[in-house]
C-alpha cells in the first residue's frame, strides 16, 4: 500500500461537501474499490554478510479510482488534468518503492521508501496505455519512468502485462545500489529494464485470487557497483481481494450516504487484547489526538450482505504534552460497517489502511526504545468502532443522520512481516469518542 498526500485531498473533500450539502442527498454510484492482502518474495542482488538472498514482506493493498483521487495498490495521487476527450492525463504520483536487503538489517537501514512526482497517461486504445513519469524521494534524487500496459480479460481472468525503461540519475544510483553512506562509492547514471504481468482471477463475488510476478536487469553502472553480485532483481507477489463483483453491473446509487467523523481520544499503553476485555491502563502522560475523517462511499453491499464500505481519509492532531511536540497524522483506509436495527439502529466498523506521521509520538517513540526498534513513520493502520443512531434514540427524524460512539485508533507494523513499515513490532493505541454526520 501507498500513502497519499493528505493536504490537496482534504482540499477536495472539502469542495466536494461544500458543493453537495444543500440539505438535498446527493445521489452515490457504486464505485471502483478494492482491498486485498498479498504477499511478495523478491531477490536480494546484494553481496550481504549475512548471506540471505531472498526477502519477504506482507504487504496490504487498497484500490479506490474517482474523478479526483487514485489509490491503486502501491501508487496513489490526484487526476489532474485530461485532454483530447481523456486520451491524455496529467497525474500527481506517489508511489512505494521496495528496496530489497535482508531482513535482519531493514529497521536498521529503513531502506523502503515512497516517491513523489508526476505521470503523463497516453491512452493508446482500449488495451494499451503508456505512462511517463518523473519521479523523485524525499532528497530528491530524480527517476523518470516509461511504462507500456496492456489489459486484457479472459472470462475470470484479467491480464496486465508491462514494460518498463528507468533512467536513475547518478544520485539516485550512488544511494540505493551503490550505498554511498556506507561504502563511499559514488556511480554513474543508467537505466534498467523491468517486465512483468500482474494477474487478477474472479473466484465468486467480490472475492478475487492475486498475483503477480517482474524481473529487472540493472544497468552497467549499478552492476558494477562494489555493492551489487546479481544483475537481475526478481519479485511475485500473491495473495487475495475484494473487489466489485464483475458479474454484477454497477449500481446507479447507493443506499449508504458520505459521512464526516469529529473524534478525539486518550492513548494507552495498553495492547488491543487487552483493551477488548477491559483492562485498559492510563497513559500516565495523558497523550490525546483529535481526528477529522471523511467518509465516501464505495458499495452497500459485500458477497450480496447488506455491508457497508468506505473510503476514508483522516487528519490527525497529536497534541502537545510535557513529553511531546504536536504532530500531525495522515491516513487512508477502507472501512466497513455492518448495522443491526433492533432495538434502534447500532453498527460495529471496522478500518483496514495507511497512517503516516510526521513526528512520531511518545508512546511510539518510547516503546519502539524499550524494544531496541528504529521508529517508522508510516505504518499499518486499523480503526474498530461501535455507534449509535442518535434520532433512534432520542425518537427525532432530525437527527436520524447523526451517530455517537467509540472507535480504536490503531498504528502497528505487522509484527515485523512488512519491510515498508520498519520491520517493527508494535505501535500505539488510543480511545476515542466521536460523533458523525451523514450527508
Amino acid at each position: 500500500m501507498t500513502i497519499i498526500n493528505s493536504r490537496p485531498l482534504f482540499a477536495v473533500i472539502l469542495t466536494m461537501i461544500c458543493t453537495t450539502s444543500s440539505g438535498v442527498r446527493a445521489e452515490q454510484p457504486e464505485q471502483n474499490w478494492g482491498i486485498a492482502a498479498m504477499y511478495r518474495v523478491a531477490s536480494v542482488p546484494f553481496d550481504t554478510q549475512v548471506g540471505d538472498q531472498t526477502v519477504a514482506t506482507f504487504v496490504p493493498q487498497m484500490y479506490f479510482n474517482n474523478e479526483y483521487v487514485f489509490v491503486d495498490g502501491l501508487e496513489g495521487g490526484f487526476h489532474i488534468a485530461k485532454w483530447q476527450e481523456g486520451a491524455f492525463e496529467l497525474n500527481a504520483l506517489t508511489r512505494m518503492r521496495f528496496v530489497d536487503i535482508p531482513a535482519s538489517i531493514q529497521n536498521a537501514n529503513q531502506g523502503d521508501a515512497a516517491d513523489f512526482g508526476f505521470q503523463v497517461r497516453h491512452q493508446l486504445n482500449d488495451s494499451w496505455h503508456i505512462d511517463w513519469e518523473l519521479m523523485g524521494d524525499e532528497d530528491t534524487r530524480l527517476h523518470s519512468n516509461l511504462r507500456a500496459t496492456a489489459e486484457y480479460e479472459f472470462g475470470n481472468w484479467e491480464l496486465k502485462p508491462h514494460l518498463t525503461l528507468r533512467y536513475k540519475d547518478a544520485d539516485f544510483n550512488s544511494k540505493y545500489y551503490a550505498f554511498n553512506k556506507f561504502t563511499d562509492q559514488n556511480i554513474d547514471a543508467g537505466v534498467d529494464v523491468n517486465v512483468g504481468i500482474d494477474a487478477r482471477y474472479h473466484i465468486a463475488s467480490n472475492l478475487y485470487l492475486l498475483g503477480s510476478t517482474s524481473i529487472t536487469r540493472l544497468d552497467d553502472s549499478a552492476y558494477h557497483s562494489d555493492a551489487v553480485v546479481d544483475r537481475y532483481e526478481g519479485e511475485i507477489f500473491v495473495g487475495f481481494g475484494f473487489f466489485n463483483d464483475k458479474t454484477k453491473p454497477r449500481k446507479s446509487e447507493l443506499t449508504n450516504q458520505r459521512y464526516l467523523r469529529v473524534a478525539h481520544g486518550w492513548a494507552t499503553p495498553s495492547n488491543i487484547g487487552d483493551i477488548f476485555a477491559f483492562n485498559r491502563e492510563k497513559d500516565p502522560n495523558n497523550n490525546q489526538l483529535t481526528s477529522v475523517f471523511y467518509g465516501h462511499p464505495l458499495t452497500d453491499e459485500l458477497f450480496g450482505y447488506p455491508i457497508d464500505i468506505f473510503f476514508t481519509p483522516g487528519l490527525v492532531h497529536h497534541w502537545s504534552s510535557d513529553v511531546q511536540n504536536a504532530s500531525t497524522e495522515y491516513v487512508a483506509a477502507i472501512k466497513a460497517y455492518v448495522t443491526i436495527d433492533w432495538p434502534t439502529r447500532w453498527r460495529f466498523g471496522f478500518a483496514e489502511g495507511i497512517s503516516y506521521i510526521d513526528n512520531i509520538t511518545h508512546i511510539e517513540g518510547s516503546e519502539m526504545a524499550r524494544k531496541g526498534y528504529t521508529p517508522s513513520n508510516l505504518l499499518n493502520y486499523l480503526d474498530f468502532s461501535f455507534d449509535l443512531n442518535v434520532g433512534d434514540l432520542i425518537n427525532q427524524s432530525d437527527w436520524k443522520n447523526v451517530w455517537v460512539g467509540y472507535s480504536l485508533h490503531h498504528r502497528s507494523a505487522i509484527f515485523e512481516k512488512a519491510s515498508q513499515f520498519g520491520r517493527i513490532k508494535g505501535g500505539s493505541n488510543y480511545n476515542t469518542v466521536y460523533i458523525q454526520f451523514d450527508f
